[in-house]
């Protein structure tokens, strides 16, 4: 098995994919077709690790997981050039999460702050499988032996546990790596963050100090990829600012958390850095930069929306693309799979007819 660079990513389908989602994840997933050979899941089995309020039941993870996937072809994922698929297809990113729950330690879990985070006070309520979801990212990762991962700021934490699990793995079984043809010892290779963008973590334009989130109770604090050219021009509209006028360098947004988030929403979308957007927009008011941004957004969002009110017309065609995507994706992971199994030491059909040496 060569090491072939790869990347892989995920996103939950947990309904109401917002600004956020594409500017912090979907855009970037877009750009790294280019260079990359890539692997896009919608990670169906870590959206059920919430209560089922959260998630919605039967109907609305299946409905969520088409909009997610439309969203992907939408935005310019092309899943015939590369993976586009739902995670619970896979039964091995389940099966290499049990291996890692062997692998990793609770203390690494324990400090683990995204699940503080959500389960809250609460956590003796929380179910076992919010508390060992980085397991399952660090499977979702290496059962296909991924060396890039594009992850938003919230997640570096548990890309770090992945690289820990997979060099805690390759250090326990490395006699054995060796002996299966792995000479360097390395097996699961330790997989490096992509963090790119000017805009990776786009904030509430209602209050600049807390990430844009489905979850907020109020739909005029983020922008719905699924809204249209009324709505986006209303919200932007409506968004938090203050009284002072745009600053000319970049350094003038510091604490001026609203401004420095409209100002990195335009940047991102325009594919230019938040300075150059300054010095077009600096010393102007709000009102101005508003209508400006009003217009790269319905510019660029509209049509994304059109699309993927088109696709999910057609739960057919979508569940077809996920189906090839996992039919290929599964290709990958049952080799890493056989392989991890002979190398913990596992009998299958494989290891009984061709012994170890």
């Amino acid at each position: 098995m060569a090491m072939v660079e790869r990347v892989f990513s995920g996103v939950q389908p947990t309904g109401n994919l917002h600004l956020g989602n594409y500017l912090g994840a979907i855009v970037n997933f877009v750009k790294l077709q280019e260079t990359h050979n890539c692997l896009y899941c919608v990670v169906d089995l870590h959206a059920i690790t919430q209560p089922v309020a959260v998630w919605g039941g039967p109907a609305e993870l299946a409905r969520n997981t088409r909009e997610v996937t439309a969203a992907f072809i939408a935005s310019g994922i092309d899943p015939n050039k590369h993976i586009v698929f739902n995670q619970s297809q896979v039964y091995e990113h389940a099966e290499l999460a049990w291996i890692f729950n062997c692998v990793a330690r609770v203390g690494w879990l324990n400090r683990m702050t995204q699940f503080k985070d959500k389960a809250g006070k609460d956590r003796e309520n929380a179910s076992v499988g919010l508390y060992d979801y980085p397991v399952l990212m660090a499977a979702d990762i290496l059962v296909y032996r991924a060396t890039h991962v594009p992850v938003g700021e919230d997640q570096k934490q548990h890309l770090e546990l992945s690289r820990d699990i997979a060099q805690k793995f390759n250090n326990d079984f490395g006699e054995s790596i060796r002996r299966h043809g792995f000479n360097d010892g390395l097996f699961f290779p330790p997989p490096e963050p992509l963090i790119t963008g000017p805009a990776t973590r786009v904030m509430s334009l209602r209050d600049g100090t807390k990430k844009m989130s489905k979850s907020d109770s109020s739909d005029n604090s983020r922008i719905n990829l699924t809204d249209d050219a009324d709505t986006i021009a209303q919200k932007i509209r409506k968004a938090k600012t203050d009284p002072e006028p745009l600053p000319s360098e970049e350094k003038g947004l510091e604490a001026r958390p609203e401004a420095d988030n409209l100002v990195g929403i335009y940047a991102a979308l325009s594919g230019r850095t938040k300075s150059e957007v300054l010095r077009e927009f600096g010393g102007g008011q709000f009102s101005s930069f508003k209508n400006s941004l009003v217009e790269l957004c319905v510019s660029r969002l509209s049509p994304i929306a059109s699309e993927m009110k088109r696709l999910v017309a057609d739960p057919g065609h979508v569940d077809s693309i996920l189906v090839d995507g996992a039919d290929r994706a599964r290709a990958i992971a049952a080799e890493t799979m056989q392989a991890t199994k002979d190398i913990v030491g596992f009998v299958s059909r494989r290891s009984v007819s061709t012994p170890l040496p």
